[in-house]
Order: structure tokens, then C-alpha cells, then sequence
């Protein structure tokens, strides 16, 4: 077949040409690419002019060209057309496949047939012998047999390109990537670097000077004005000047003392604490400062330009502020004078400045205080929104000495390693804690004002993230939710309880006596009214400070826990005592040593019934009781107090009645949660509104547990306040509550409720003792504790409209946790009674009845076990137990743990 028929027949193509010309250039042209001919011309691929910079040093390594010697491969049916044509391997091998570019080269530039033809020699390609027909080609199409060699060699060469492009660089894929991004990356680096350089040289250049931070220290020195919720004016405080003296009249003593508690090696110490620093980057401040004093003195610049908490991309950059001042000043000052404008310009809980301090707790000029009373000066600066109201007995005044402990061992250590400063050990044990004189009592700090004053700081730092120094500056309008009637009723029915034992007995209330009240909205959670104490000079708040045991009036949360579980208020369980539970060292007893029998969740809740209840809350498990009391309010902090066990039940948590009025606000709350706050609205000095951190739940409150749940428990507490309990209130409106009286009478406890406020009272000493009130034989939170609550409510509801509790529905599965009695043996032959003709009754068919028992009308005592299997009482009967006389009825409580705790 001549080669004009092939190329007619529709095998391999040439390109075009002039007609009287060699075709040379019409080499086999690739999809989309080049002829042949050009690609055995170019040779190798050389990078891109457009590549330029980015290109890749290195080029891929590819196949090599079908001109620079490989011949692409044929179909195996074409190559078998061909007897005499040998046969290639794939690779290109050996001298020949290193001449033949050039050979081909030179023939393309002679105008020989170059480029496309696979000649045998250097002859003409017409000359090429003709292909041989296989048999079973004859008398067939030609042009369809050669259609298809042509798409089989098409296919070839789709192979081989494809080869060639899948051809990958030998080196791995890491080593690729770094290739390709490691310039794209210096660049960048190397940009971010002279811009961090630039911005460090900039914040330098723009940080305050020593002269600017001094100036800041008197800036918007003025009173914080406290209003109560009518806007009349409760107390102000924030409005002295700072006095300010130089470091000739700073004595070694309160130098020393400052830095043993502070940075005991701050005359070695840079300007920043790397290790501090890193810690605070980390942990976000959460884990411990290390700042040093220089860098405090920057964050103390930044608190008195800021009024809110910042936030923490805001906390980064105020970090990154404080760290270029820090370097500032230690370029700028030396380190007497460092530590000279830090002692006038920070505050020490009683003032600004070491001069305002010194005359407010020692009343004695700096100059003249001596080691004890300049460690004393050194150690409230950790903590002086705390340490300076601190009073004798408090728990924050035991914090204040054991820091001050701290501070002493300090100076020993500096002496240690400098013996021109601190003391030797000798020095440091004669040192004695010195007294501070009480706080100043004016107008703005006596009585309830003072404790308002303080409660205002707290939840100022609490809620609103303010600094020690930004409360100290002042000049904010605060306008809180206390209601100043009844701040007065509170301290009046303290004080006429104390009259009253007074007339009857002629005897005093001990002094150590605490009377905590306070009284809460459940709607929004906000603190109306409370008891601090006598003297806010002497005494630690009783109501919001002051913590102890809760007795049985933590027994509400154990019913939610078993209530939300699908426990009914119907399930019986075993009163009788003693009993032994799991993990109890002792057993549990009944007040008084008394056995109930069967009881079911109501009877258990209006007795007090401890046996009932540690066998409740061993059920439910005592983490899902401590969860429910989290949900409910009670702080998280006062749950570790004790030791998630059966007796919880019990009360074994610490409680303030600040926590026990906003737990059980709660269940009058319908289950909803609203966090408890004093402050309603804080305008900042410049006029602006601050923002509390719990803005948004304050909108939604939180769900504690079910409205389903809050029905049946706030019935079962209302069982507690029968006809002649000390709590009820004489105007007969719904009302709910629960007594408690922790082990050995240390605690005595009467929270109730009614729909529009919770209120709690309870009874301790400051010094942990067992009470002692004159007139009472015992003590029960019926007494005295119920008496306070209901002469207290009694003036804060009056003119209060009544509203109803929800009725119970009883939800969740009724069971029976009363063990089966062990049956009678049966009477012998021998004392069997002879038979008689008259009938003989039937023994009762329940095994857990007595034969000497009347079986109970079930129609009244529908909560007996008996009556459980029975129908329940119709619609015209009781759904209240009856009164039996036990416990909180008539003051005599059965709600003590019997010496168990």
C-alpha cells in the first residue's frame, strides 16, 4: 500500500506543506501542543521568562522527547503488519539515541524530511516499503480499518503524553513544598518583622513618661456615690487624696516589707518577669501575676484610663502597652525612684498612697512604722479591696495574717541573700502581727452603710471587672436594688430579739451570736434587703460573708434531684432509726431517736426525716443532689465544702443565707434561676454605662430543674409551715419552707418563701461553737430563727397582695424502698387450737401488715404503703396527711442530725 494511499486512507497525517517542497515541518503535532519537530528543537524545557523569581531552582525532570530518540509506541497489531520492521524498546539507549537529535536537526535545517518521519535511513518516506495486508483485511474497507490503526496510534500518543506529565520530581513532597514556599515566606517574615520592629519603636516613642504616670495618680480622684433602688443616698467612699512623700521618708521598714511581698529581688530584677509573663500569656492572668513591681506600676497608668474589663484581645494589647512603659521607666528611672513612685501612686485598701495608708491603719506617719507594721503595708497590696475592711474573726482577716506570715518569711530570705536588707531569722520571730486600727466610722461606714459599702466594692470587682485601683479613684454612680425600709426592719427585729431574751430571761444573746437575714427577689434575682451587723468596724457581714452548716434545710435540693429522676412524691421509703448507709462511719438517727415507720416524700419533708432522706439522696447519688443545688444558686465554692457522701442529705455544706435565699428563690421562681446581684446600674466617670459580665443571663435566668418539679417540691414545703408554726404568718398567705439545725445545734436555719420573695435567716457563732441562746432548752430553726423570719416579713409584706403556689402533680413513678418485715414463725402442731365449727378470718393477704394493726382507711391516709396498690382519693378527699404533732409543728423540730455530722 503506497504511502498516498495510507495518508488517504486516513492513517498517520502530515501537516500541509508548499507543493513542490520536502515537507519537513509536518512533524506529528500532539494534542494541543506543538509539532514534533518544534519539541525535538526546543530540547529540554528552560524556565519561563515569565517565571522569573518564583520559578522553581530546580526544573522537573521529564521524559524525554519522541525526536531526542524514543519512538512512541505502536499498536501491537500495526508493529505485527510488519514483518521486517524491528522492533524498539520504549527507553532510548546507548550513542545512537545521542546522535540522532543532531542528525534530525541537521535535516531540518537542509529542508529534509525531518521532524515527523521515523525513516529506517536518510532516504525519501515514499520510499518506505509498503505495509503488508493481513489476511482478514482482505476485501474490507480500507479507510475503516485504517480509522481505526489511526485512533489506536491517536491513543498511543495520548498514552506517552501522559506518561510525560505524570513523570514526578524524585525529591518528596516535603522537600517540593519547602521548594516552592520557603521564598514566599522569607519575604514575609522578613516584612512582619520590620513592621514589628517599627510598632515596638512607635509604642515606645508613645508610652506615658514617669512625669505622665505620676500626673494620672491624682487625675479624677473623687467619691463613688451608692443610691438604694428609690434613689436616695446609701453611702459614698473613694473621695481622699493620696499624700505623697519621697523615698528619704520611706523608711527601710515598709521598702523591706513592700518587697518581700511584692518582688524580693527587685533591685537585681529587669524592667519584666519573663517567666511571669509567659504564664499570664498562657493561662490568660488565671494562674498567679509575677509581674514585677515596674510593670505594675504601668497596669495601675492603664486602670485609671480604663472603667470596664477589658476584653481579651483588648487584655493582650493592654499587656503588650504595660510591657513598653515598664521598659520606659527602667530607662528612665532608677530603681529608688521607681520604687518612690509605686509606694505614692497604688492603693492600699484604706487610700491612695503608703502616707494615706499608713495614717489609715496605724494612724502614724509613714516615717514611723516599724517592720511588723511595714510587712503589714507590703502585704495588703494584694488584696486591698479585701484586706482593708477585713475585721477580727473574719475568714479574710485569717487570710490577712497568713499572708502577713508570708511577707516575714520574705525578709528573712532577702537578708539571706543581701544582709543590708530584711531581718535574720532571730529579728523575724520577735515580730508580733500588729493590730489595725478599726476602719473610720462616719456617716458613710456606720451601721448597715458600711456593710453596703463594702458588698458594693465586692460585687464592683466580681461582676464588673473592676481593679482595686479603678474602685479606689472613684467617681462612679451606683444605684443598687437594696430597699432601705426594709434594711431598717432587719436590724430592728434583731435587735428587739435581743430585748426580748433579754426581758424574759435576764440574760443576753452572746455577742459571738450571728444573725444572718436576707431577702431576694426570685424574678430577677436581686438582693433586697440584708443583715450585716452591728458594727462593720468589728463584725464580718453576717448575711453575705458569714458561712455555716445548712442542717436539714438543704433537704429541698435532694427532693428536686429525686423529683427531676421521676421519683413521685408518693414513693415510700423506711423512717425508722437508726440505720446504716454505705460509706457513713456511724449511723444515721431520727432527732430524738424516733421511728416513723413507712413515710412517703411529703411526711419526710414535714418531719424532717433523716433516715428517709439519707436513703433518698444515696439514691439519686449525692453528685446529682450537689448539681441541683448548683443550678439552684448555691456557689460552687460552698459545695466543696464538703464531701459529696449519703449525708448530704444532711447538710453538711456551708452556707451563707445569702445562698440559701437565692437557692430556694429559685423554687419560687418556677425552677428558673436568676443570678443574685445587688447593683443594678454603675454610670463610669465619664458618664458611660458599665456593662456586668452577667448582662445576658440576667435577661434569661437559668432552668435548675423543671416547673413539674418546682410544684410538688414547693407542696411539700408548704406542709412544713402547719397552724401553729413560729414562721407562719398571720395574714394566712401561701407560704413554703424548710427548717434546719446542723449537728451539735451549731447552726440553726428557717428559710421560707412565698411567691414574690425568699427569704433566709439563720443563727451561729462567730466562733463555731455550738449556740447558746437563754430561754432555750434546745435549739431548733423553729425558734428563734422562725420567729425572726416571720417578724421580719411581716413588715416587708405588708400591703404585698397574695399570690398562690402551683398544685402539686405529683409526677414521676411511685415506689415502694420499704424492706419487707420478716414474718412470724408459724405456731407448732401442738399449739394449734383444736377444731372448732364457727368460721375462722383469714389471715390479711399483705405481708407487710401486722395482725395486731387496724388496716388504715384509705380514703384519708391515702399515703399509708397500704393504700398505694388502692385507688387514689377522690376529688372530694384531703391531699394532705394529717398532723401528727412531730416536729416543726409546735418548735419542737425533728430536723437535727442527731450528733451524726
Amino acid at each position: 500500500m503506497s504511502t498516498e494511499r495510507r495518508r488517504s486512507a486516513g492513517g498517520r497525517r502530515r501537516a500541509d506543506g508548499p507543493v513542490d517542497e520536502p515537507r519537513g515541518n509536518g512533524g506529528r503535532r500532539g494534542r494541543g501542543g506543538p509539532a514534533e519537530d518544534e519539541r525535538a528543537a526546543a530540547g529540554r524545557r528552560g524556565p519561563r521568562e515569565e517565571d522569573g523569581f518564583w520559578a522553581d531552582e530546580r526544573p522537573r525532570r521529564s521524559a524525554p522527547s519522541r525526536d531526542e530518540g524514543e519512538r512512541p509506541r505502536r499498536s501491537r497489531a500495526a508493529q505485527d503488519d510488519v514483518d521486517d520492521r524491528p522492533r524498539r524498546s520504549r527507553r532510548a539507549g546507548g550513542d545512537a539515541d545521542e546522535e540522532r537529535p543532531r542528525r534530525r536537526a541537521a535535516a531540518a535545517e537542509s529542508g529534509g524530511a525531518g521532524g515527523r518521519r521515523r525513516a529506517r535511513g536518510d532516504g525519501d518516506p515514499d520510499e518506505r516499503p509498503p505495509r503488508r495486508r493481513r489476511p482478514d483485511e482482505e476485501g474490507r474497507g480500507g479507510r475503516r480499518r485504517a480509522t481505526a490503526h489511526g485512533a489506536r496510534a491517536e491513543s498511543g500518543r495520548r498514552r506517552a503524553r501522559k506518561d510525560e506529565d505524570e513523570e514526578l520530581d524524585e525529591r518528596g513532597p516535603v522537600k517540593r513544598f519547602f521548594a516552592k514556599t520557603w521564598k514566599p515566606a522569607l519575604i514575609t517574615f522578613s516584612v512582619l518583622f520590620i513592621l514589628g520592629v517599627v510598632g515596638i519603636g512607635v509604642a515606645y516613642v508613645m508610652a506615658p513618661s514617669p512625669e505622665e504616670m505620676d500626673s494620672q495618680a491624682d487625675v479624677e480622684l473623687a467619691a463613688t456615690l451608692v443610691t438604694f433602688e428609690d434613689g436616695d443616698k446609701a453611702t459614698q467612699f473613694g473621695e481622699s487624696q493620696r499624700i505623697p512623700v519621697t523615698i528619704d521618708q520611706i523608711p527601710d521598714s515598709v521598702i523591706d516589707g513592700v518587697l518581700a511581698a511584692e518582688q524580693r529581688t527587685f533591685y537585681e530584677d529587669g524592667a519584666i518577669n519573663p517567666v511571669g509573663l509567659a504564664r499570664g500569656v498562657v493561662f490568660g492572668g488565671t494562674q498567679g501575676g509575677g509581674s514585677t513591681i515596674t510593670q505594675q506600676m504601668a497596669r495601675n497608668y492603664y486602670d485609671g484610663l480604663t472603667r470596664n474589663e477589658p476584653s481579651r484581645i483588648e487584655s493582650y494589647v493592654r499587656k503588650f502597652n504595660e510591657i513598653m512603659i515598664a521598659f520606659k521607666v527602667e530607662q528612665s528611672l532608677s530603681k529608688d525612684q521607681i520604687i518612690e513612685q509605686y509606694l505614692n501612686t497604688i492603693y492600699f485598701g484604706r487610700g491612695l498612697g503608703v502616707q494615706t495608708a499608713a495614717q489609715g491603719y496605724f494612724g502614724k506617719d509613714v516615717s514611723e512604722l516599724d517592720y511588723a507594721e511595714g510587712a503589714f503595708i507590703g502585704t495588703v497590696i494584694q488584696q486591698p479591696g479585701n484586706f482593708g475592711p477585713a475585721v477580727p474573726g473574719s475568714e479574710m482577716y485569717d487570710i490577712l495574717q497568713e499572708r502577713w506570715g508570708y511577707t516575714v518569711e520574705g525578709l528573712v530570705e532577702m537578708n539571706a541573700e543581701n544582709p543590708d536588707r530584711g531581718l535574720t531569722q532571730e529579728e523575724a520571730d520577735a515580730l508580733e502581727f500588729p493590730e489595725p486600727l478599726p476602719q473610720s466610722d462616719n456617716d458613710n461606714y456606720s451601721g448597715y452603710r458600711g456593710y453596703i459599702q463594702e458588698a458594693v466594692r465586692t460585687e464592683m470587682a466580681d461582676r464588673y471587672g473592676l481593679s482595686d485601683q479603678q474602685i479606689g479613684r472613684g467617681g462612679y454612680q451606683i444605684t443598687t436594688t437594696l430597699n432601705e425600709d426594709w434594711m431598717k426592719y432587719a436590724e430592728e427585729v434583731v435587735e428587739a430579739e435581743r430585748q426580748r431574751v433579754l426581758d424574759t430571761t435576764g440574760q443576753e444573746i452572746p455577742a459571738e451570736t450571728q444573725f444572718g437575714i436576707t431577702t431576694v427577689d426570685p424574678a430577677t434575682g436581686e438582693i433586697k434587703a440584708f443583715y450585716g451587723g452591728p458594727d462593720p468596724t468589728q463584725y464580718a457581714n453576717q448575711s453575705l460573708v458569714q458561712r455555716e452548716q445548712a442542717g436539714s434545710a438543704f433537704k429541698p435540693y435532694v427532693l428536686a434531684t429525686a423529683l427531676e429522676q421521676g421519683i413521685s412524691l408518693r414513693s415510700t421509703y423506711d423512717g425508722d432509726g437508726p440505720k446504716e448507709f454505705a460509706g457513713l462511719a456511724q449511723p444515721v438517727n431520727n432527732d430524738s431517736n424516733v421511728n416513723y415507720g413507712p413515710v412517703d416524700l411529703i411526711q419526710s419533708t414535714k418531719d424532717s426525716i433523716n433516715t428517709s432522706y439519707v436513703q433518698l439522696a444515696e439514691q439519686v447519688t449525692p453528685p446529682a443532689v450537689l448539681a441541683t443545688a448548683l443550678a439552684a444558686g448555691i456557689p460552687q465554692e460552698q459545695l466543696d465544702t464538703a464531701e459529696p457522701g449519703p449525708n448530704i442529705a444532711l447538710g453538711t455544706v456551708s452556707v451563707s443565707s445569702l445562698d440559701q435565699a437565692g437557692g430556694f428563690a429559685t423554687f419560687a421562681n418556677g425552677g428558673v434561676h436568676m443570678p443574685r446581684h445587688m447593683i443594678k446600674e454603675i454610670i463610669g466617670p465619664e458618664g458611660e454605662p458599665l456593662v456586668p459580665k452577667d448582662a445576658e443571663l440576667l435577661e434569661t435566668g437559668s432552668v435548675a430543674f423543671s416547673a413539674e418539679t418546682t410544684a410538688d417540691a414547693t407542696y411539700a414545703m408548704q406542709q412544713v409551715i402547719t397552724p401553729d408554726h413560729n414562721a407562719r404568718l398571720d395574714d394566712g398567705r401561701p407560704m413554703a419552707g424548710k427548717t434546719g439545725t446542723s449537728n451539735d445545734a451549731v447552726s440553726a436555719w428557717f428559710v421560707g418563701f412565698v411567691p414574690q420573695l425568699s427569704t433566709a435567716v439563720g443563727l451561729h457563732r462567730s466562733d463555731r461553737q455550738p449556740l447558746v441562746l437563754p430561754g432555750e432548752d434546745s435549739i431548733y430553726g423553729g425558734q428563734m430563727p422562725s420567729r425572726i423570719w416571720k417578724a421580719y416579713m411581716t413588715k416587708v409584706l405588708d400591703g404585698l397582695e397574695h399570690e398562690s403556689f402551683p398544685e402539686p402533680v405529683y409526677g414521676g413513678e411511685v415506689q415502694n424502698h420499704v424492706p419487707t418485715p420478716t414474718p412470724d414463725p408459724s405456731p407448732s402442731e401442738s399449739e394449734e387450737a383444736e377444731p372448732s365449727d364457727e368460721p375462722v378470718e383469714s389471715p390479711p393477704e399483705s405481708p407487710d401488715e401486722s395482725p395486731s394493726m387496724e388496716a388504715p382507711d384509705c380514703e384519708v391516709e391515702w399515703w399509708r404503703p397500704e393504700c398505694m396498690e388502692q385507688e387514689s382519693p377522690g376529688p372530694g378527699a384531703s391531699n394532705e396527711p394529717p398532723d401528727n404533732g412531730g416536729g416543726n409543728d409546735n418548735g419542737n423540730d425533728d430536723d437535727d442530725d442527731n450528733g451524726f455530722l
